[in-house]
Protein backbone atom coordinates (compact mmCIF):
# COMPACT_ATOMS: atom_id res chain seq x y z
CA UNK A 1 0.00 0.00 0.00
CA UNK A 2 1.29 3.34 -1.19
CA UNK A 3 0.79 6.24 1.03
CA UNK A 4 0.31 9.44 -0.38
CA UNK A 5 2.31 12.90 -0.43
CA UNK A 6 -0.14 14.47 1.59
CA UNK A 7 -0.64 11.71 4.04
CA UNK A 8 3.15 12.11 4.79
CA UNK A 9 2.88 15.51 4.99
CA UNK A 10 0.19 15.45 7.31
CA UNK A 11 1.71 12.31 9.46
CA UNK A 12 5.16 14.78 9.45
CA UNK A 13 3.28 17.62 10.68
CA UNK A 14 1.56 15.93 13.43
CA UNK A 15 4.60 14.63 14.76
CA UNK A 16 5.95 17.84 14.80
CA UNK A 17 2.89 19.52 16.03
CA UNK A 18 3.76 16.78 19.13
CA UNK A 19 6.97 17.05 19.44
CA UNK A 20 6.69 19.39 22.04
CA UNK A 21 3.94 17.29 24.39
CA UNK A 22 6.64 14.16 23.83
CA UNK A 23 9.61 15.58 24.74
CA UNK A 24 7.56 17.05 27.65
CA UNK A 25 6.47 13.47 28.88
CA UNK A 26 10.05 12.23 28.70
CA UNK A 27 11.05 15.04 31.09
CA UNK A 28 8.05 14.33 33.40
CA UNK A 29 9.50 10.69 33.16
CA UNK A 30 12.63 11.55 33.99
CA UNK A 31 11.28 13.21 37.24
CA UNK A 32 8.91 10.89 38.37
CA UNK A 33 11.80 8.24 38.39
CA UNK A 34 14.04 10.61 39.79
CA UNK A 35 16.88 9.89 37.44
CA UNK A 36 18.56 11.58 34.69
CA UNK A 37 20.20 8.17 32.54
CA UNK A 38 21.09 7.19 29.32
CA UNK A 39 18.40 4.13 30.24
CA UNK A 40 16.01 6.97 31.76
CA UNK A 41 16.16 8.90 28.92
CA UNK A 42 15.50 5.44 26.23
CA UNK A 43 12.45 4.40 28.18
CA UNK A 44 10.63 7.58 28.38
CA UNK A 45 10.88 7.97 24.53
CA UNK A 46 9.33 4.20 24.92
CA UNK A 47 6.87 5.34 26.97
CA UNK A 48 6.21 8.88 25.20
CA UNK A 49 5.46 7.30 22.32
CA UNK A 50 3.45 4.69 23.83
CA UNK A 51 0.91 7.22 25.20
CA UNK A 52 0.69 9.22 22.05
CA UNK A 53 0.35 6.44 19.37
CA UNK A 54 -1.96 3.85 21.48
CA UNK A 55 -4.04 6.60 23.59
CA UNK A 56 -3.78 8.90 20.44
CA UNK A 57 -5.92 12.24 21.66
CA UNK A 58 -6.71 15.10 18.68
CA UNK A 59 -3.58 17.11 18.23
CA UNK A 60 -3.07 20.24 20.50
CA UNK A 61 -2.65 23.19 18.60
CA UNK A 62 0.26 25.20 20.48
CA UNK A 63 0.66 28.69 20.71
CA UNK A 64 3.80 28.91 19.65
CA UNK A 65 4.50 32.00 22.27
CA UNK A 66 7.53 31.45 25.14
CA UNK A 67 9.03 34.38 27.19
CA UNK A 68 12.39 33.48 27.54
CA UNK A 69 12.95 35.29 30.93
CA UNK A 70 9.40 34.43 32.84
CA UNK A 71 10.03 30.78 31.66
CA UNK A 72 13.74 31.28 33.63
CA UNK A 73 11.62 32.85 35.93
CA UNK A 74 9.59 30.08 36.50
CA UNK A 75 11.97 27.15 36.74
CA UNK A 76 13.82 28.65 39.52
CA UNK A 77 11.23 29.26 41.34
CA UNK A 78 9.93 26.00 40.78
CA UNK A 79 12.77 24.03 42.01
CA UNK A 80 13.04 26.39 45.02
CA UNK A 81 9.73 25.28 45.70
CA UNK A 82 10.58 21.54 45.32
CA UNK A 83 13.53 21.86 47.79
CA UNK A 84 11.48 24.17 49.98
CA UNK A 85 8.22 21.55 49.75
CA UNK A 86 10.43 18.25 50.34
CA UNK A 87 11.80 19.94 53.18
CA UNK A 88 8.48 21.25 54.54
CA UNK A 89 7.50 17.16 53.90
CA UNK A 90 10.58 15.58 55.80
CA UNK A 91 9.84 17.88 58.80
CA UNK A 92 6.04 17.25 59.44
CA UNK A 93 6.99 13.38 59.12
CA UNK A 94 9.41 13.46 61.44
CA UNK A 95 7.49 16.19 63.49
CA UNK A 96 6.22 12.94 66.19
CA UNK A 97 4.24 15.46 68.36
CA UNK A 98 1.39 16.42 66.21
CA UNK A 99 0.32 14.43 62.56
CA UNK A 100 0.05 17.14 59.85
CA UNK A 101 -3.20 18.22 58.68
CA UNK A 102 -4.33 17.71 55.39
CA UNK A 103 -7.36 18.87 52.93
CA UNK A 104 -9.06 18.81 49.48
CA UNK A 105 -8.78 21.50 47.97
CA UNK A 106 -10.63 23.41 45.23
CA UNK A 107 -8.38 25.37 42.95
CA UNK A 108 -11.16 27.51 40.49
CA UNK A 109 -8.31 28.67 38.02
CA UNK A 110 -8.92 32.22 35.91
CA UNK A 111 -7.05 32.02 32.71
CA UNK A 112 -5.87 28.58 32.07
CA UNK A 113 -7.46 25.99 28.83
CA UNK A 114 -6.42 22.37 28.81
CA UNK A 115 -2.94 23.01 28.02
CA UNK A 116 -2.35 25.62 30.98
CA UNK A 117 -4.49 23.48 33.31
CA UNK A 118 -2.18 20.76 32.56
CA UNK A 119 0.67 22.43 33.19
CA UNK A 120 -0.63 23.67 36.40
CA UNK A 121 -1.78 20.41 37.58
CA UNK A 122 1.84 19.09 36.45
CA UNK A 123 3.18 21.73 38.77
CA UNK A 124 1.22 21.47 42.11
CA UNK A 125 1.78 17.74 42.04
CA UNK A 126 5.80 17.92 41.54
CA UNK A 127 5.83 19.95 44.44
CA UNK A 128 6.17 17.66 47.53
CA UNK A 129 2.74 18.27 49.74
CA UNK A 130 0.39 18.34 47.02
CA UNK A 131 -1.33 16.20 44.98
CA UNK A 132 -4.06 16.83 41.83
CA UNK A 133 -6.84 13.89 42.73
CA UNK A 134 -9.32 15.47 40.42
CA UNK A 135 -9.68 17.93 37.48
CA UNK A 136 -12.89 19.66 36.29
CA UNK A 137 -12.61 20.79 32.74
CA UNK A 138 -15.42 22.42 31.91
CA UNK A 139 -15.34 24.26 35.23
CA UNK A 140 -11.36 24.68 35.16
CA UNK A 141 -11.37 23.55 38.35
CA UNK A 142 -8.31 21.31 39.75
CA UNK A 143 -8.64 19.38 43.42
CA UNK A 144 -5.62 18.68 45.25
CA UNK A 145 -4.79 17.04 48.31
CA UNK A 146 -2.37 18.93 50.26
CA UNK A 147 -0.60 17.76 53.47
CA UNK A 148 0.55 20.46 56.22
CA UNK A 149 -3.02 22.48 55.99
CA UNK A 150 -5.00 23.41 59.68
CA UNK A 151 -6.86 26.36 59.38
CA UNK A 152 -9.08 28.55 56.89
CA UNK A 153 -5.66 30.73 56.66
CA UNK A 154 -3.74 28.07 55.67
CA UNK A 155 -6.47 26.54 52.64
CA UNK A 156 -6.62 30.27 51.78
CA UNK A 157 -2.75 30.20 51.69
CA UNK A 158 -2.00 27.29 49.51
CA UNK A 159 -4.41 28.89 47.14
CA UNK A 160 -3.32 32.17 46.38
CA UNK A 161 0.00 29.89 46.05
CA UNK A 162 -1.53 27.73 42.81
CA UNK A 163 -3.15 30.78 41.34
CA UNK A 164 0.74 32.35 41.31
CA UNK A 165 1.88 29.42 39.58
CA UNK A 166 -1.09 29.85 37.09
CA UNK A 167 -0.06 33.35 36.70
CA UNK A 168 3.52 32.49 35.93
CA UNK A 169 2.87 29.94 33.63
CA UNK A 170 0.30 32.27 31.38
CA UNK A 171 3.42 34.67 31.56
CA UNK A 172 5.45 32.40 30.18
CA UNK A 173 3.47 30.23 27.89
CA UNK A 174 0.05 31.63 27.70
CA UNK A 175 -1.62 32.55 24.68
CA UNK A 176 -1.99 36.31 23.59
CA UNK A 177 -5.40 36.43 25.09
CA UNK A 178 -4.45 35.05 28.12
CA UNK A 179 -1.84 37.02 28.74
CA UNK A 180 -3.49 40.67 28.11
CA UNK A 181 -6.46 39.24 30.52
CA UNK A 182 -3.51 38.67 33.27
CA UNK A 183 -2.19 42.43 32.62
CA UNK A 184 -5.76 43.92 32.41
CA UNK A 185 -6.14 42.31 35.88
CA UNK A 186 -2.98 43.36 36.86
CA UNK A 187 -3.59 46.93 36.23
CA UNK A 188 -7.03 46.76 37.55
CA UNK A 189 -5.55 45.54 40.84
CA UNK A 190 -2.99 48.22 40.87
CA UNK A 191 -5.57 51.06 40.14
CA UNK A 192 -7.75 49.61 44.11
CA UNK A 193 -4.67 49.63 45.32
CA UNK A 194 -3.56 52.64 44.63
CA UNK A 195 -7.30 54.54 44.86
CA UNK A 196 -7.18 52.50 48.42
CA UNK A 197 -3.87 54.03 49.60
CA UNK A 198 -5.33 57.65 48.26
CA UNK A 199 -8.47 57.50 50.23
CA UNK A 200 -6.75 56.09 53.42
CA UNK A 201 -4.35 59.21 52.98
CA UNK A 202 -7.15 61.71 52.92
CA UNK A 203 -8.91 60.00 55.92
CA UNK A 204 -5.43 61.00 57.72
CA UNK A 205 -5.07 64.74 56.95
CA UNK A 206 -8.49 65.34 57.16
CA UNK A 207 -8.18 63.84 60.84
Amino acid sequence: MMIRPDSKRGMLRDILMQLPFILWLILLWMLLWHQFTPLALVTGIVAAIFVTRVFRLPTVELVGRMNIWYTLVFIVLFLGAVVMGAISVAIQVFDFRRQPGAAIVEIPLRYADDIVTTHVAVTASLIPGSLVVESDRDRRILYLHVIGLRTRADVDEFRAEVLRWERRIVRAVGTPAQYRALKADETASASQLAGSLSRSKGRKDES
